[in-house]
């Protein structure tokens, strides 16, 4: 049409213009999606309502729905990539612990905020915080708007096949709470046998274990080798008739093995097995497709990538999903109530009872739009050199000793200190500035493997740095060579 307007164009033209505006630096940290995210101090702008924008979203006018580059211009792209860079874009990064400089190691426990996602979760409760779909006026538009939209980016970053497999929950702990109430107790019988892996997570461990007590059920577990990977021939071994579910975790959280997932979902397919897959230490390092995987349940924790605490993701397939009975009772998950009886909706409302986490929902969108925009590729190869460069500058130390060597790993390294207890090495580390996580991981059975309690296990991000681990090293040589004098 002769009337068209190409937007781009004229975005371009009035950030150009904005350059010498002095207060337009005050605004560098702001998202802007197709929800115009103008900032909650900023009230005063007329906004239209989420319902009205929703038809001239970006996806409509063929504009990026992710993040604008005139707005956030130090943030890294997928073409230009690096960590000084994504750094800026943590705040928390900036403040000194002990007196010294923070150092984030922690992140296979929890990984930090970017300024997007904080700026987002202030901006939904300054402007458009309601109750979601059981309502006629604007807020309960925006909100219900934001949260399907997030549901959506959710069926986006995993490819599912439709946001109707997209369940909200708290965590990963809650989502396969969910899947063994629901899915576990309608299916599983006397006899029928449950595996799982040794190197799993306490949460892939702890509620199949109920389960299969509950219902008289075996569960198994997948046994390690010496460099921390499943051994195979021992995996195909368990497998039989009597195989109802796999459950496993995608990558381990104390030695960063990436197990085959996609070949051990096909071998349990040939029993008629349904398997789960722990994400939570997957969906931040590497590309997840639920569909090439083949999997009938996914499930991830928003905190670990880099959304806010208490949302998560359970991805199951529709056909699964609609032969479920609900897990909870209650608002939102109802079509029809009478006094005698209830007739449930359909998924995903049927699993979201009451009234859900809508602002972290919103905030886990953007914080995978965030993702999205840096790249994944961009972050598994740059974590990947880093963890390979973190592997050989402790080897160097002596004393140190690096548990589990797996062929194929992520951002994860666990060792332990001649000579110094594991908690104790994480607090001294801690008086360096330097966040590490130290015990058990909630993973006993992985280290009970190898002999032992607990490591020390620092785990990384792209916001992480070579100099980082430098410190890191230089840390525990201070406290090598202070410990016995100090602490004995």
């Amino acid at each position: 049409m002769d009337d068209d307007i190409n937007l781009e164009s004229v975005y371009a033209s009035f950030v150009s213009l904005q350059k010498d505006i002095p207060f337009l630096e005050e605004f560098k940290g702001f998202y802007f999606s197709e929800q115009e995210n103008i900032g909650s101090d900023i009230s005063s702008f007329n906004k239209p309502s989420y319902a009205t924008r929703k038809d001239h979203s970006a996806d409509k006018l063929k504009i990026s729905a992710f993040f604008d580059e005139g707005a956030l211009s130090e943030t890294v792209t997928k073409e230009v990539f690096s960590p000084e860079v994504v750094r800026r874009d943590f705040p928390i990064l900036n403040q000194k612990v002990n007196g010294r400089q923070l150092i984030w190691f922690d992140n296979a426990a929890t990984t930090q905020k970017p300024q997007a996602v904080i700026d987002e979760i202030a901006r939904f409760y300054a402007n458009d915080n309601s109750n979601i779909h059981r309502a006629a006026h604007t807020l309960a538009e925006r909100s219900t708007d934001a949260y399907e939209g997030a549901r959506n980016k959710v069926r986006e970053f995993i490819h599912a096949s439709s946001a109707d497999e997209i369940i909200f929950v708290r965590g990963t702990t809650e989502g396969i709470n969910l899947i063994t109430q629901t899915y576990g107790r309608k299916y599983i019988r006397q006899g029928d046998e449950i595996i799982v892996s040794t190197l799993d997570h306490h949460a892939n461990i702890v509620p199949w274990q109920q389960l299969a007590k509950e219902k008289d059920a075996k569960l198994l577990a997948i046994p390690v080798d010496g460099k921390g990977d499943v051994i195979m021939e021992e995996y195909e071994r368990l497998l039989s008739p009597r195989t109802k579910v796999v459950s496993i975790g995608h990558v381990n959280n104390t030695f960063g093995t990436v197990s085959p997932v996609k070949t051990m979902i096909d071998r349990a397919k040939q029993y008629n097995a349904r398997v789960v897959i722990d994400g939570a230490q997957s969906v931040a390092h590497t590309k997840v497709d639920v569909q090439s995987l083949g999997c009938d349940f996914f499930v991830f924790s928003g905190h670990k990538i880099y959304a806010p605490n208490g949302i998560g993701v359970v991805y199951g397939k529709k056909e699964l999903l609609d032969i479920l009975p609900p897990w909870q009772g209650g608002g939102n998950m109802i079509k029809d109530v009478t006094l005698e009886e209830t007739q449930f909706n359909a998924a995903p409302a049927r699993f979201e009872a009451g009234t859900p986490n809508v602002a972290d929902a919103v905030g886990l969108g953007v914080a995978l739009d965030y993702v999205r925009k840096v790249g994944l590729e961009n972050i598994e190869k740059y974590e990947h050199e880093l963890t390979e460069y973190a592997r050989s500058r402790l080897s160097e130390i002596s004393g140190l000793h690096i548990i589990g060597h797996p062929k194929e790993r992520i951002s994860v390294i666990s060792f332990i200190l001649d000579g110094i207890p594991t908690v104790k090495a994480g607090q001294l580390l801690n008086k360096e500035g330097i966040a590490v996580r130290a015990g058990h991981h909630c993973a006993q059975p992985s280290l009970r493997r190898f002999g032992l309690e607990a490591t020390i296990r620092p785990s990384f991000s792209f916001y992480n740095t070579k100099a980082e681990v430098d410190s890191l090293v230089a840390a525990i040589l201070t406290v090598q060579a202070n410990y016995k004098d100090f602490y004995i």
